[in-house]
């Protein structure tokens, strides 16, 4: 049963919670904690542990180190005492008393006007920066975290794990207008996999459609290769590494004044914020970017700041934002 419970959680998230548990470990083992009292962690020890790391990590350190304590218990069938309210008022004040250097600071939204400018700096006859807009407009429409069409590395590329040729298709809705299909073999939150989709936008410099027939033009391979390979131009095919794209990324907004605090998932944010801005409904929105449950109410607190300049001019869709985040008082 321990195993099958540990397989719902992808191998970069265990690799994540390894650590988590090895720094609680070595806290207790500090300060004289019987091995008893490890597990089940009371909700005293948990605050004790997080205060003691507040003033060395960021806030979501302590939120991985949390997570994976609770998984902790989890697989092994034990209580978790710490209820939901203990649960987000203790990593609120631990994060709160995380050092300022350590606080990531808001990532700037990719718009289609940054799309249109990173078409105009990347070479579209070169296959390496051909390949790195086809993914930035793909990742973009889609509302799909970076990693999820790019590899950890070069080296790290498994077919069963990211996404290949063979994982796009084009198709068409049901009222016949064109659709781009991407199947992603395995996601955070699903071990089987998700579909993800997005419209061409054919008069755009950003149409997807068109960067990602470039890309297979200048990169022929094969369809058990990864969707973004690339032909180097020593090593042949290779898969896209996250790397590679973020590299890029910042080179350019490096470069030049005026352009904003961009990361790779500046692209979630700003496709978000670009359906948005067109009128799409919020339930909409949550579907196509597959979030479940309250966590879409979540994502868009944690860029809400981001988000709310960027909404001025539509004031109805401001308004549902806020409904989102300020619930009615009963």
């Amino acid at each position: 049963i321990t195993n099958i419970i540990a397989t719902s959680w992808m191998e970069s998230t265990k690799e994540l919670y390894s650590t988590s548990l090895l720094v609680y470990h070595i806290y207790c083992d500090m300060n004289n904690i019987p091995d008893k009292q490890h597990c089940p962690i009371s909700p005293n020890l948990l605050a004790a542990f997080l205060m003691s790391c507040a003033g060395a990590h960021s806030g979501s350190t302590l939120a991985n180190y949390m997570a994976g304590i609770r998984a902790w218990h989890i697989v092994h069938g034990h209580h978790w005492s710490v209820n939901e309210a203990e649960y987000k008022a203790i990593l609120e004040g631990a994060s709160r008393l995380a050092p300022a250097l350590l606080k990531h600071p808001c990532r700037a939204p990719f718009t289609t006007d940054t799309l249109d400018f990173f078409y105009s700096m990347l070479n579209k006859d070169d296959p390496c920066e051909a390949t790195i807009f086809a993914c930035l407009t793909v990742s973009f429409y889609c509302l799909a975290r970076l990693g999820r069409f790019t590899v950890p590395s070069i080296k790290n590329f498994n077919p069963s794990r990211h996404i290949t040729r063979a994982g796009y298709h084009p198709s068409h809705n049901h009222e016949g207008l064109p659709i781009m299909v991407f199947h992603l073999p395995t996601t955070k939150c699903s071990s089987r996999g998700k579909t993800v989709q997005c419209a061409p936008h054919p008069t755009t410099n950003s149409d997807p459609q068109h960067a990602l027939k470039n890309h297979f033009h200048l990169n022929p391979a094969e369809d058990t290769a990864h969707l973004f390979a690339w032909c180097h131009p020593i090593l042949g095919i290779r898969p896209l590494s996250k790397m590679e794209v973020t590299k890029k990324i910042t080179s350019i907004t490096k470069l030049y004044a005026g352009v904003l605090n961009l990361k790779g998932h500046s692209l979630r944010i700003g496709g978000t914020l670009f359906y948005l801005l067109n009128n799409i409904p919020f339930d909409v929105v949550k579907t196509m970017g597959r979030w479940s449950g309250e966590s879409f109410t979540i994502y868009l607190c944690h860029h809400a700041l981001v988000l709310a300049p960027f909404l001025q001019s539509k004031p109805e869709t401001l308004n549902t934002l806020k409904n989102y985040l300020l619930p009615p008082v009963c």
